[in-house]
């Protein structure tokens, strides 16, 4: 691809469209009117944001970046990527990338929240999107665009661009055509493309400090973390900073998603198809509470606080258990567990196994009540230390299932994640050691009439002990209510 001298414009595309109807309240989602054609100054150059379409039928957003080459280059610091010759000669200005991604996020940063006063549950609806980027940097080609976006519920075109029409023989470039489809929430469409434009690309405009991970968890919110490329793009993402990754792989995993560790790979392994690796703590939590339930021989089990859904998935695909119910406080979390479950397309039988209800723990409900199981996995350490007790009496008292799974982090093992400083999430109200664990355990069982049973998940340290704790409590005969 030839290079413009410095000092020309280049001009980055992307375009959203939508045939929800009216198409026209694509405007209110993005809070950008149709009518108007409006300008937003960036560091390194100009968005400008019109509407070429505009219907009832169809709206189409469009995104357009002018890159300005000189300032691009006074905007980064001297220890950024692209310094030294790298600055003036690049495609920076040509290709979507991570100014692409950065622009995208600050002007549509109130749609990516998700919040819409005028149209909010149309803001919580996922709607038919079209989404179109006509140059795209892509390492790796066509095949990382399909692995990185058709595990959100995109249709992926991904048309490789040749490096010169005239000369077929020259091959392709590293630059493609992209265009997914699908029925999408916006929010989750747009904060995707925040993360996976510069993954695919896998260069960034600026330096990347550890607040690099907080931005990462914030876009990813509800998707990353059940990505079955998570390693793959948080890698990437963070420029292969090892600390990083390992800090921001760690706090995936204790949000309850199926990442735990990242494993450095060559710089080629990225591009090849996935094969055997170690199965990621997250999996093994699911396994043990899975194997644990069935053993108990429970039939009817609640996912307390089950966030987006994921283990409540498994049990949805084991017939042995007749009746399923997640809660959680997070409408946002039961929002996604829905969509996960595809509850709109289950069986009229299938649905009636299923139940989904906001709740929280520390108030008395009895929809939580009268399970065989609850499961209380990566749940307890999010609950403010004085209000403990109160999800106690609420879980072993008034609903008293015949027995609680309850998981949650050996503090000590902390110390072997590379780069995490404190706890492994900052929602984290506390972590506990083995022994803290053992003693709140045995008080709670004491308390409520049960028998308790403490085991490790994840590969054990011979000091330290497991990453996960695991408690497996069974009410004592003649303690039935």
């Amino acid at each position: 691809m030839a290079h413009r001298p410095v000092g020309q414009t280049g001009r980055v595309l992307l375009t959203v469209s939508t045939t929800h109807q009216p198409a026209t309240d694509l405007g209110y989602l993005l809070h950008k009117h149709p009518d108007r054609v409006q300008d937003f100054r960036q560091s390194f150059g100009t968005v400008t944001v019109f509407y070429p379409e505009a219907t009832t039928q169809r709206c189409t957003v469009a995104l357009l970046l002018d890159v300005d080459p000189v300032r691009l280059a006074r905007s980064q610091a001297r220890n950024a990527p692209d310094f030294s010759l790298a600055q003036y000669v690049n495609d920076r200005s040509y290709a979507a990338s991570s100014l692409l991604g950065v622009a995208m996020a600050d002007v549509f940063s109130t749609a990516r929240s998700g919040r819409c006063a005028s149209r909010q549950e149309l803001a919580d609806s996922a709607i038919p999107l079209e989404i179109v980027v006509p140059t795209l940097p892509c390492r790796g080609g066509a095949d990382i665009a399909h692995r990185l976006f058709e595990p959100l519920g995109w249709v992926v075109e991904a048309e490789p661009i040749p490096l010169d029409e005239a000369f077929a023989e020259w091959g392709d470039s590293r630059y493609l055509r992209l265009r997914l489809t699908g029925v999408v929430r916006l929010a989750d469409a747009l904060n995707q493309l925040h993360v996976l434009l510069p993954v695919l690309d896998e260069s960034k405009h600026y330096w990347q400090g550890p607040d690099e991970v907080d931005k990462l968890l914030r876009s990813g919110e509800g998707w990353l973390g059940s990505h079955p490329e998570a390693a793959l793009i948080t890698r990437r993402y963070l420029g292969r900073r090892s600390g990083l990754t390992r800090t921001a792989l760690a706090r995936l995993a204790e949000l309850g998603d199926e990442v735990e560790e990242a494993l450095e790979p060559a710089d080629d392994e990225d591009l090849l198809q996935p094969e055997e690796k170690r199965v990621p703590l997250n999996v093994q939590r699911h396994d043990a509470v899975h194997q644990a339930l069935l053993d108990l021989g429970a039939r009817t089990v609640i996912d307390l606080g089950c966030g987006p859904g994921q283990f409540l998935g498994r049990l949805v695909k084991t017939p042995v258990f007749t009746r399923i119910a997640g809660s959680d406080v997070s409408t946002r979390s039961l929002q996604y567990a829905a969509r996960r479950l595809r509850l709109d397309r289950m069986s009229e039988r299938q649905a009636q196994r299923v139940e989904l209800f906001q709740s929280a723990l520390t108030y008395e409900d009895d929809r939580i009540a009268g399970f065989d199981a609850a499961v209380l996995m990566e749940v307890v350490e999010h609950v403010d230390p004085p209000r403990l007790e109160a999800l106690e009496r609420v879980v072993f008292g008034a609903a008293g299932p015949g027995a609680v799974i309850v998981t949650t982090p050996n503090a000590e093992y902390n110390v072997l994640y590379e780069g995490l400083a404190g706890m492994r999430h900052p929602d984290h109200r506390f972590e506990w050691t083995r022994d803290e664990f053992t003693e709140w355990s045995g008080r709670v069982a004491a308390t409520y009439g049960y028998r308790v049973e403490l085991r490790g998940i994840g590969e054990i340290d011979e000091t330290l002990g497991a990453p996960t704790q695991l408690a497996i409590f069974t009410r004592k005969e003649g303690n039935d209510d």
